[in-house]
């Protein structure tokens, strides 16, 4: 058992360096060899222990130079400058996977394969998604500037929809897939372009998945 209770209920938009699909998300290596990633939760309902988290947002720019499983990584996290040193030391917490049973969540997952942790940035995150309609933008002045939309059928230009529902999953019960545009800046920077884009309702606690 995790030594502090929580969960959070909210939206997440996660833009990698994969193609329209992601092969991680099918046990296969990633399409370049290495993992970029940048993420982005609107928190609409949580609490750690007696700390409520309702309404609060978090960030997060990811690098591993392999795939995620041979670790090396490095990471930014990145904090709603909103939130009360209580929030911020629960939310940092529920990111890096301390009290959250091993290999449950996405969190405890990929900070577990990371090597390097920079110092957490506590800033405004301009944060919106729209899962159903596959439209997301976060921005971080000084971090990131991002930006997801629908996949689009390259003959007729509709609008193409497709999912992943995982069947034992560590971050979502189901995805809305999409593509995405990043530019992550500061101590992990890179740019991503019409990469590989993910829409999900997020309901995670310490062993997982909410259902």
């Amino acid at each position: 058992m995790a030594a502090t209770q929580w969960a959070i209920h909210g939206r997440e938009f996660a833009n990698c360096n994969c193609s329209y699909g992601c092969p991680c998300q099918f046990n296969a290596l990633p399409t370049h060899g290495n993992c970029s990633a940048v993420v982005g939760i609107d928190i609409d309902k949580g609490f750690h222990g007696s700390t409520s988290l309702d309404g609060l947002r978090v960030a997060g720019i990811f690098r591993y130079p392999g795939p995620i499983h041979e670790g090396n990584g490095e990471a930014l996290p990145i904090v709603d400058k909103r939130a009360t040193e209580a929030q911020r030391d629960a939310l940092l917490r529920i990111m890096s996977g301390q009290d959250t049973t091993p290999g449950a969540t996405m969190f405890a997952v990929f900070f577990s394969m990371l090597s390097k942790v920079h110092d957490p940035v506590f800033a405004d995150i301009d944060l919106a998604v729209d899962v159903t309609k596959r439209r997301a933008h976060m921005k971080v002045p000084g971090y990131i500037e991002q930006r997801g939309e629908p996949i689009l059928n390259p003959v007729t230009g509709a609008e193409h929809r497709i999912r992943i529902v995982p069947e034992n999953g560590f971050e979502f019960a189901e995805a809305e897939i999409g593509r995405g545009w990043t530019r992550a800046s500061g101590p992990v920077a890179y740019d991503l372009v019409d990469s590989y884009g993910q829409f999900c309702d997020l309901h995670l606690g310490p062993d997982g998945i909410i259902r």
